[in-house]
């Protein structure tokens, strides 16, 4: 009876532990969306926590520009600290 204890005690560690891990994998950064007008910064918005693959596709993708070549030239790029 004593060995079913230990055993369902090891059990439920080994269990918290392999869960407890994934958040600890998974790289996270504060990032936000920052907007240049004509080559300076104008403001900053949706700043909040991205983890894992949702970062890395955010930062893969390219920065939106429009009105390339105007007088108002806008670009949002996707930055983290």
């Amino acid at each position: 009876m004593k060995k079913k204890i230990l055993y369902f005690a090891a059990f439920l560690i080994l269990a918290a532990a392999l869960t407890s891990c994934e958040k600890v994998l998974e790289h996270c950064e504060i990032c936000r969306y920052n907007v240049y007008v004509n080559g300076v910064f104008s403001y900053s918005e949706l700043e909040a926590e991205y983890c894992g693959s949702d970062l890395a596709a955010r930062k893969a993708a390219p920065d939106v520009i429009t009105g390339a070549g105007t007088a108002h030239e806008t670009v949002t790029k996707f930055e983290c600290d």
